[in-house]
């Protein structure tokens, strides 16, 4: 959160002095007490401007060590906040040789004598606490003895040296001079702990911010005072000041929970003003016609009922896209709970009325399933549909491009090649985007943003249920429908953990049994060669009971293994994400068709897998999967009449893997989820697994998100374009955090 020039408020009325600079005596009539002079304090107004003056270390090592931390303004140091806050050690609490910080007072200060010339000037101070006193020796800096007079509170870090001796390394004031110790050890000083660097210590950045303490003063408040009341928040200023400069533990949080306030205010504002100004757009075809053809695929074509949550979702899009206004829905859907039934639905409207539709995969495989699985839905309904993907010839991608253009085809399946720069639409209307936390931001903007007649309508499709926090968070500018419902007959999926070799055989005679009944079985493996491991994993794998290099299953290796062992006899077939587009094909083919019993894979079966006589999925080294993938995984058996059964091979002390045992709710494990990891490693944010706070951390900010979320709903209602006086600084730190497209007019 780098500090920039900020615009500085100036006072409502100017004020005047009398010569000399004394300001004019006041007086009041204050009841029983008569006549009183008002004592008035300096006035002093905040110059934001200040917080951009460079910072001076002093010292090329230092100065670098804070180039690489990105401080190079007053500003910026000061928004370099510390980690957590450490309590001081006591003198009588140190051992020797232990490098450590003690928070102490001056007693006496004398700069020593040297012998030589040659050796460096020395300081000795004795310092003390409340559990007894030392002898702290400063190297080369004779101007401490005027710095540091008796009295003054210090933090020192260094090393003791057993004999009643510390040698200091670092050290920065801890408070004005005083004539008494600091807390003593039943109430230890906390001490701000900071993010270093090679050349710069936390100590070092901590005596920096010391000499600041100051330009606090400059630092402006931008939250309108209706919200720091209502949330019990202190000023941004006296935030930071409890941050740095922590009296005891708790004052770090205190401060923390104002600033991460304000970063969870700042973006769920910057997502309502874009979702108003989406709404009050009117570049998009309204599909407002009765329905024709949607309603003949839903009654007729169809092959089953759609459940109530799939009517629900499919109302609520058409009602979107019968508006002029660009929809852009989120629709999150269980696993196996029919989104590309509501999908198809939604493409269906765009067909009847003229205009063409496409959907967009992540990957080659999920392309082509949605491409099937669209062709069996539609049943005998005649509407022209393309695929189209990195692996589609010349010739046939020529045509498929034509009949685009010409608006000769109506629906289009793909992957990105759908955004390529010779892909032209005639009349794209519905726009789907599958999995879209795996596209980037730019990629999905791409495909509604097709040179066109008129804007796009969108769809957003995760088969990845989110929570409300994450999904506020993340998504807070896009309406959202949830799909919980199952299809009827779809059975829940039996979970087992196998813990130990021991409990390996008992997994393979179940699915030998399942195989011999006639049915077909997933093996899913982590890596596609045994020379994958990643030795840098091994510690993570190590803590969770298996060693990464050793124990860790690849997928050719295991086929060849499983074909000698417990599963010969049996068909088998391979796929992998390495593969040839053909040699993926046609292993895809040899299982849907029945005639590979097992396929042995990576998690590119991961979503758009539908083979129903598939009932036992077997996962390897489980531990090294996140809980929504392992539900996705699980989710590619049970779609048929018989009973599923999915195998966690791992350790039992597993969180994930328990949890995956006890529940069958996507939207359950997704909590759980987000309550084991930081929302940051769920799905990625930012389009690259980083966290999107800097300060505020989830779930455990939950509901400070929620009371963020109310204020900037209460503010965009009221103000949306922030011009009152109360907004104004909130909208220049708006536009400072998020760049100016974040002030862009509101209004359309």
């Amino acid at each position: 959160m780098p500090a920039r020039a900020l615009h500085e408020p100036a006072p409502t009325a100017p004020v005047s002095l009398p010569a000399g600079g004394e300001r004019p005596r006041a007086f009041a009539s204050v009841e029983g007490l008569g006549e009183v002079e008002l004592l008035a304090a300096p006035l002093r107004w905040p110059r934001p401007s200040r917080l951009s003056s460079p910072l001076e270390p002093g010292g090329k090592r230092i100065a670098a060590g804070l180039r690489a931390l990105g401080l190079e303004t007053v500003g910026e140091l000061l928004e370099h906040l510390p980690v957590d806050s450490r309590e001081a050690r006591t003198v009588a609490g140190l051992r020797s040789g232990e490098q450590a910080t003690v928070a102490v007072a001056v007693r006496t200060i004398a700069a020593r004598p040297v012998r030589r010339a040659r050796m460096r000037p020395l300081v000795e101070a004795v310092v003390f606490d409340a559990s007894g006193s030392m002898r702290a020796t400063f190297f080369n800096q004779p101007w401490l003895v005027e710095r540091y007079p008796p009295g003054t509170r210090l933090l020192l870090h260094g090393k003791a040296d057993g004999r009643g001796g510390f040698g200091v390394s670092h050290h920065a004031p801890a408070a004005p001079s005083i004539g008494s110790p600091p807390a003593g050890p039943e109430q230890p000083q906390a001490v701000a702990h900071y993010p270093a660097a090679e050349g710069v210590s936390s100590t070092q950045i901590l005596t920096l911010v010391q000499g600041l303490r100051g330009a606090l003063g400059d630092v402006v408040e931008f939250l309108p005072a209706a919200a720091r009341v209502c949330e019990g928040l202190p000023d941004r200023a006296g935030a930071l000041a409890a941050m740095h400069f922590p009296r005891v533990r708790g004052d770090l949080e205190a401060g923390r929970r104002r600033l991460a306030y304000e970063e969870l205010l700042l973006t769920q504002l910057l997502f309502l003003r874009r979702r108003l100004r989406r709404n009050r757009e009117t570049g998009a075809p309204p599909l407002q016609d009765e329905p024709g053809l949607s309603a003949r695929w839903l009654e007729q074509a169809l092959p089953f009922t759609p459940t109530g949550d799939q009517r629900r979702a499919m109302e609520a899009i058409t009602a979107d896209l019968a508006l002029r206004r660009p929809m852009h829905r989120l629709l999150m859907g269980e696993v196996g709970s029919g989104k590309t039934v509501v999908a198809l639905h939604a493409m269906l409207r765009a067909v009847e009325h003229g205009h063409q539709a496409a959907l967009m995969a992540p990957t080659e495989t999920l392309a082509e399933q949605h491409f099937a699985t669209i062709q069996q839905l539609l049943g005998g309904e005649t509407v022209s549909a393309a695929l189209l993907s990195g692996s589609t010839s010349a010739r046939r991608r020529t045509d498929t491009l034509a009949k685009l253009s010409s608006g000769e085809l109506s629906l289009i399946v793909g992957t990105h090649a759908l955004i390529e720069p010779d892909v032209a639409f005639r009349s794209l209307a519905v726009a789907v985007i599958d999995e879209q936390h795996r596209f980037g931001v730019r990629q999905r903007e791409a495909l509604a943003e097709r040179p066109g007649p008129h804007q796009v309508h969108v769809l957003h499709m995760t088969a990845t249920p989110i929570p409300r926090t994450l999904s506020l968070a993340r998504y807070g500018d896009l309406d959202t429908t949830a799909l919980h419902e199952l299809p009827s007959g779809r059975r829940p999926v039996r979970t087992r953990l196998v813990a130990g070799e021991a409990e390996r055989p008992a997994a393979y005679e179940h699915l030998r049994a399942e195989l011999n009944a006639g049915r077909q079985a997933f093996v899913v493996c982590p890596l596609i060669e045994e020379s994958d491991a990643d030795p840098a994993a091994a510690p993570a794998a190590s803590a969770a009971g298996a060693d990464a290099r050793s124990e860790l299953r690849a997928a050719t290796a295991e086929l060849v293994r499983l074909r000698e062992g417990e599963l010969a006899g049996f068909e088998l077939a391979l796929l992998h994400g390495a593969m040839r587009p053909r040699e993926k094909q046609e292993a895809m083919d040899a299982f849907t068709s029945g005639r590979a019993r097992v396929l042995v894979a990576t998690t590119v079966i991961e979503v758009g897998i539908d083979v129903p006589n598939a009932t036992v999925m077997l996962i390897e080294n489980a531990e090294r999967f996140g809980i929504s993938q392992l539900h996705q995984l699980r989710g590619r058996v049970g779609r048929g009449e018989h009973p599923a059964t999915c195998f966690l091979v791992g350790p039992v002390g597993s969180a994930r893997l328990r949890a995956l045992v006890r529940h069958s709710d996507g939207f359950r494990l997704a909590d759980i989820d987000l309550e084991l990891r930081s929302e940051g490693e769920l799905a990625g944010t930012r389009q690259s697994g980083v966290r999107q706070f800097e300060i505020a951390r989830l779930p455990d900010d939950a509901q400070l998100l929620e009371l963020a979320r109310a204020r900037a709903e209460t503010i965009v209602a009221g103000d949306p374009d922030l011009r009152s006086p109360e907004h104004a600084l909130l909208a220049v730190e708006l536009e400072r955090r998020h760049g100016a497209s974040a002030l862009a007019a509101s209004s359309g």
